[in-house]
Formats: structure tokens, sequence, C-alpha cells
């Protein structure tokens, strides 16, 4: 079980509901650092482990900077993003860079900035030796097709338009060795938002599997795997936060039994985690527009999925508490809604809560990762503002809410 709870009381949540402009952000700095150091203590065994914070899962400078303070590196997959941590102040082997169909200005930035390049596909070791040649460190993004089945998030590896195959590894090395790398990694990406902890230790065999294929084959010694995101957090009550202490103590045990005996120690663990990171610690305030009852009761709400588009995408559950109204019996049935044209615009089907009336705050929990970040301008709908809730409950802006001139910057009238 997880326990949805809000991260200041009742009181502060409303005051800021009516201090601030809603729809808004909250993100839980203390909170975050706290899950940071957790992540980097359970692999304390592993010399050198770093998490390359996905930016993808909440693209903002300060976020950044927070997690770069508790030793976290950056993973990025465009050029924006190579920007924003480099905004946030990492630099070099600090940032990880794997993208696909990668345009050759994304190559040279990430080349430049001395970022670790992380190939998706055999030719594009061709093109990024045309564009600037192979650098001294390289690592390939791997798919093991059939021989690895996806979570049913991230899909059929057989499917994936990303990564190099199994056939394909070891001429990928080659290729790149006889171009002048002289250091190499090995990264997968096979889940996303996966609660069950043996999977990512299965993915940790997987690639201590293949990290020895490669040695045997062409005497290349990987300097690191990189295990990829994909560790879920718990959207539901019912749900429970994978076990990192016991994943990893799973992991050093594979390692103790693959990794040494085959001379390959030490190898480095490194993550790219974004979700189970800042997930469980933002939140979406939100105002309640209109209570109304047609074929079904509906609250409707200023937020939309213009603001959050996880439970109109996936169906994806979010609890959602309604501020100052714990006690109260949830004894009404409602469909929770947005304002756009869009019948999906829904972020809760048919729950149960305290009875409901406009003005009232909402707030939708677990949007720290793929939240704003997902944000969008349909029907000219504006995103919200960012606030980081700090460590004696005030708030400090992180990003303002667009405006009407920002929407329309990019058009000519």
């Amino acid at each position: 079980m997880s326990v949805k709870k809000l991260p200041v009381s009742d009181e502060q949540m409303l005051a800021f509901a009516n201090d601030y402009e809603t729809p808004f952000y909250l993100y839980d700095e203390q909170a975050i650092r706290a899950q940071a150091r957790a992540f980097t203590a359970a692999f304390d065994w592993v010399d050198g482990f770093k998490n390359y914070f996905a930016i993808k899962a909440c693209p903002n400078p300060e976020i950044v900077k927070i997690l770069k303070e508790e030793g976290f590196g950056a993973d990025c997959s465009s050029l924006p993003e190579l920007i924003l941590a480099q905004q946030a102040g990492l630099s070099g082997e600090e940032i990880m860079f794997t993208s696909n169909d990668t345009p050759d200005e994304e190559f040279e930035a990430a080349y430049a900035m001395g970022a670790v390049i992380n190939l998706d596909d055999i030719t594009h070791i061709e093109s990024l030796n045309r564009v600037t040649g192979i650098p001294e460190l390289i690592s390939f993004r791997y798919n093991p097709g059939p021989g690895r089945t996806g979570n049913a998030i991230i899909g059929n590896p057989v499917e994936a338009k990303y990564g190099v195959t199994t056939s394909q590894l070891i001429p990928s090395y080659r290729r790149a060795k006889e171009l002048g790398a002289k250091r190499f990694a090995l990264h997968t990406m096979v889940a996303s938002n996966e609660l069950e902890a043996t999977y990512i230790v299965e993915t940790a065999r997987m690639l201590f599997s293949q990290a020895i294929r490669i040695y045997q084959e062409t005497g290349i010694r990987l300097e690191f795997i990189n295990m990829g995101g994909g560790i879920g957090i718990p959207y539901h009550p019912d749900q429970k936060a994978v076990d990192l202490e016991w994943v990893s103590a799973k992991i050093k045990k594979l390692y103790e039994a693959m990794i040494v005996p085959a001379g390959l120690a030490p190898l480095r663990i490194v993550f790219e985690c974004g979700r189970m990171v800042t997930g469980p610690f933002g939140y979406l305030v939100t105002k309640v527009r209109h209570v109304t009852q047609k074929y079904k009761k509906y609250v409707g709400l200023d937020a939309s999925m213009a603001n959050l588009m996880r439970p109109a995408l996936y169906g994806a559950y979010h609890h959602i508490t309604v501020v100052g109204k714990k006690s109260q019996p949830q004894d009404e049935l409602y469909d929770v809604t947005g304002s756009l044209c869009e019948n999906n615009d829904k972020f809760a089907i048919d729950r149960q809560l305290p009875a409901v009336v406009p003005g009232d705050v909402l707030v939708i929990h677990d949007a720290g990762a793929h939240g704003h970040a997902m944000g969008f301008n349909y029907n000219a709908k504006l995103r919200s503002a960012e606030y980081l809730l700090q460590e004696d409950n005030s708030l400090r802006m992180i990003r303002r809410a667009e405006t009407m001139d920002d929407l329309f910057a990019t058009l000519k009238f």
C-alpha cells in the first residue's frame, strides 16, 4: 500500500490555492532530495554509481540543479534538453545523450559538450563519424528483440524502433573501435513504470550477459552498463513502491556471480530514472469550477488534460484529494473533467469522492513526472506555472504561467 498525503497541511494548501493562480504544479524539494539520496545509498556498493535523471520527465532546470547537488547527472534526448542540462550546471560525462533519428546538429552539440553519446542504431556510427568523428567513449542502446519481453507499457522490443539488435551489437562495437573509440558502455531501456522488482533484476542479468559476450567476441571491456529507467511508482494506493534495497542486493549477487568471475570487474552500474525520482513528489493543484448532473455527475476543474494528459493518454490512475474534506465520507461518484472540447478530457472516471462544490480545491497526486512536461496548447490552453515547495514550506516560482503573448509569439497576424 502507498499512502497518498499532501506535502503540507490542508490549511496551507488552501492558502496556496488562494494566493496563487490555479492550476499550478507544486514540487516538494525536500522529498525529491530524500528520494535521490535513498537511490544512491541503495547502490553504495557500486563505485561511481550515478543516476542520470531523465530530463523528459520534468524538464525544469531548477529541478535538475537540485538533483545535480545530490550527485545525479542528466539523461537527454534532444538539443533543448542538452541545453537545459548545461544551464543546470552539468557538463561532460555528467550528461548522457540518447536519441533516435538524430539530426546532425544534435550529434554536434552532444560531442562539443563532451556528453556520453549513446547510439540508438548501427547506422548512426557512420553518421556520427561523418559529423564529428567517433568520441573516445561510446555507448550503444541494446534492443534484445525476442530475447526479452517488454513490459506492458513500453511494448514488445521486436516492435520497437529503438536500439541495436542482438546480431548488430558485436559489429557495432568492432566498428566503433576501428574508428577510434577507446572506452565503451552498454545501455538498454526495456521497461516503463515497472513495479515488478524482479524485472529490473533480470534487466541487469541481460546486460551482464551481453557484457560478457562482447568481451569474449571482441576483447572490449565495458566501462559501465546503463540500466535505463523504467522503475515505476505506485500511482494507485493499492500498489507498493519498488524496494530499491532488494533490487540492489539481487543485482550485486548477479554481479558477483557473473561479472567478477569473467574478469570484468570493476564494471560501473548507472541508471537513468526520472519518474521514480520526482513523480511522487509533484502535485497538480486545481479548483472546481462547476459541478453538474447529466447522465452522470461531473466535477469540472480549471485544469484540463492540457495540464496533465496521462489519464487521457494511458487511462492512467492519479489519486485525487479534495482538500479539507478527508474526514467526510467518499459517497459521491463523479467523473472529474477539464474544459477541453474532447470527451476524454478526464482526470478520473467513476471516482468516489466526498461531496464537491464549486470553489473546492483538488490536488492530483503523483504528477511530478510526465505531467507538466507533456502539456500542450490544444484549444489555445495556456500551460500553468510551476512552484517549488521549499524547506520552510514557502513556494518559489520556477516557471511562470504562459500568457497569450507567449502563445501568439510564433504567429503573424
